[in-house]
Parts: C-alpha cells; sequence; structure tokens
C-alpha cells in the first residue's frame, strides 16, 4: 500500500474520481431520459411546452406526468393554448387539487368547437370540483335532455289536477332542458325541475274556468308554465313543455257535493232527533206535573169533609144545607158518568 501510494500520480486519483461522477451522472441521466424521454418527445413533437425538468418537478409534486402531458397535448392540438388559461402549473394546480384533468380538457374543447356554449378553464374545473359531470353538462347543453313529468319511478303514472267546474285531469308531460352552467354550481336538479314544472301544469289547470277548455287547448298549460320562470337558480334552462298525454278522471266537484249533502243531512238529523229528545222530556215533564198536580187535587179535597164536619158542629152549617149539597154531588157524579169524563169523581162529604 505504501508503494501504492507512493507510485500513484494525485492526477490520475482526480480523474478516476471525476470519471466515477460521469459514469454516476450518465447513469442517472439514462433513468430519467428513459422514464421521461417518450414524454418529453411527445411535448416537443406537439409544442406542448413541458421540458424534461417540469417532468421530473412533477415526479416530486406527486402529479402523475402522464395525465398532464396528454392533457396539455390534446388542448394545444385542438387549438387552445394559455390563452385560455390552459398552462402547465394550472393543470398539475387542478390535479392535485383532486379534479379530473382530461374530463375538464375534453369538456372544453366540446364547448369550443360546438361554437355556442361560453366555457372557459376556470369555469370548467369549477364545475368538475363541485362533483359535476362537466362534460355531460356540455353534452346537455348542445343536445338537450328530456325530462318526463311525473318522474319515472316515482310510483305516479300522472299528475292529477282539478279545475274549477270539478273535474279531474290526468296529464303526462315532458319537459325539455338545456344544461346552464354558469348556474350548474349550486343551481337545483333536475328534481327541482320536475316539481316545479308539476306545480305549475297543476296551477294551470286549477286556473282553468272547464275542463274542456284545457282538453281543446293543452298548450295554454305549456304557455302558463314558461310563462313562470321554473328555470330560475336551478341548473337547467327550461326548452320547452310538451304535454304526452292528458286524460278525464273523476268529478271530483260532484262528489264533494255529495258528501257536503250527506253531511247536510246528518247534520239535520241529528238536530231533529234532539228536539224529539227534547220533546220527549218535555211530555215527560208535563205528565209529572200533572201527577203533581192530581195529587195536590185530591189532598185539597180531603180537606172538605173535615171543613163541613167543623162546620156542622160549630152550627154554620144546617143538615138541610148538607142534604142540598150531597144532592148536588150526586148530580155532578151522575152528569160526568153520562158523559164519560175522566176526571176523578168528587169526594164524598161524609160529615164526622
Amino acid at each position: 500500500m505504501g508503494i501504492l501510494a507512493e507510485g500513484t500520480n494525485p492526477l490520475q486519483i482526480v480523474i478516476i474520481a471525476a470519471a466515477f461522477f460521469v459514469v454516476i451522472f450518465a447513469v442517472i441521466a439514462f433513468a430519467i431520459l428513459g422514464k421521461y424521454l417518450r414524454l418529453w418527445i411527445q411535448s416537443v413533437s406537439s409544442s406542448a411546452g413541458i421540458g424534461i425538468f417540469d417532468l421530473l418537478g412533477m415526479t416530486f409534486r406527486k402529479v402523475d406526468p402522464k395525465v398532464i402531458v396528454r392533457s396539455k397535448i390534446m388542448a394545444v392540438q385542438s387549438g387552445l393554448g394559455e390563452d385560455f388559461g390552459i398552462t402547465t402549473k394550472a393543470l398539475e394546480a387542478h390535479y392535485m387539487a383532486g379534479g379530473k384533468v382530461p374530463l375538464v380538457i375534453r369538456s372544453i374543447i366540446a364547448a369550443n368547437k360546438a361554437k355556442m356554449i361560453n366555457l372557459d378553464y376556470k369555469l370548467a374545473t369549477t364545475i368538475d370540483l363541485a362533483g359535476r359531470d362537466v362534460l355531460e353538462a356540455v353534452q346537455t347543453s348542445v343536445y338537450p335532455k328530456v325530462i318526463d313529468c311525473p318522474a319515472r319511478g316515482s310510483g305516479k303514472d300522472s299528475l292529477e289536477a282539478v279545475a274549477k267546474n270539478g273535474v279531474q285531469l290526468k296529464v303526462k308531460a315532458r319537459v325539455t332542458v338545456r344544461a346552464n352552467l354558469n348556474q350548474l354550481v349550486g343551481g337545483a336538479t333536475e328534481q327541482t325541475i320536475i316539481a316545479r314544472v308539476g306545480q305549475g301544469i297543476v296551477s294551470a289547470i286549477g286556473s282553468a274556468e272547464k275542463h274542456t277548455d284545457v282538453l281543446a287547448n293543452p298548450d295554454r298549460i305549456s304557455k302558463a308554465v314558461l310563462a313562470a320562470g321554473l328555470d330560475s337558480q336551478t341548473a337547467f334552462e327550461i326548452v320547452s313543455i310538451d304535454i304526452a298525454d292528458i286524460d278525464v278522471g273523476d268529478n271530483i266537484g260532484a262528489r264533494l257535493q255529495a258528501d257536503q249533502a250527506e253531511a247536510v243531512m246528518r247534520v239535520a238529523r241529528a238536530k231533529a232527533e234532539e228536539r224529539r229528545a227534547n220533546a220527549i222530556a218535555r211530555e215527560q215533564e208535563m205528565v209529572a206535573q200533572i201527577e203533581e198536580s192530581r195529587a195536590k187535587l185530591v189532598e185539597a179535597e180531603a180537606e172538605v169533609p173535615k171543613a163541613i164536619s167543623s162546620a156542622i158542629r160549630a152550627g154554620t152549617l144546617g143538615i138541610m144545607d148538607y142534604y142540598k149539597l150531597r144532592n148536588v154531588q150526586a148530580d155532578t157524579d151522575m152528569r160526568r158518568s153520562i158523559a164519560g169524563s175522566t176526571a176523578p169523581p168528587m169526594a164524598q162529604v161524609t160529615p164526622s
């Protein structure tokens, strides 16, 4: 070792160390090129503007380089560059926020190709992070969606409403809606549209004087519902409301009138029964009063013989007067018996 150390040239040591570091650097560079070379070539060939060090930085930031590169290439090839806010940093930020970068780019491309929808990158990412399918929303804006009212699976075959003449109508409607991208975040969903349209249809039928007016002009329902602005604060814009089917149901008014008449008759019967019960009670009271009066009369008549006896003993009534009184009593009883009177006979006057 001492001989080797003494015979070793310092320059050779430096060269060996430099060669070692060059080999290490070459291995690292080859590994990086082997991992990112294909993506870098795709980026350069498509003018995506993503360098090799950008791809390396994505790895450290835990961003999938394939997703970013392919999304950027898709945007650039469709004519959507940084003028639309689609930059590499913006794509990485949306990816790290948990967004679906390829879906956002495809939705912006679809909106741009349609030339009737104003959708920028910021709005698209907002809709995506809100949990809505931004591509489906764009497709719904281009090709309007038809919603059944009442909704399928709701358990109802039709909407039921009653006109002013009491006749029920059963209606099926189809609502054509277009997605409103500006209201997609925070706007009400399809269930709200169905509920509002159903409410509008019921109100329109209820305001009709006759059910025949609605049958003759079903479009009056559509016009009334559209004029109400039912799509406000919703994620959709109502394009049209079409009445698919309308049938005549029950005569609710006649049934209600019959029920009301039945109720009135029951009340009248109850009042008549109450009056009859009161009359019976009054009759019983009068009978009781009659019996009481008879009892008082018998009691009073029982005092008559006592009074006559007292008068005879006192000398105020003579014996001849007594016989005359007995003759009057006998004559009265005979007349009552001939007349068939039910009145009680006079008390017999017998002096004690």
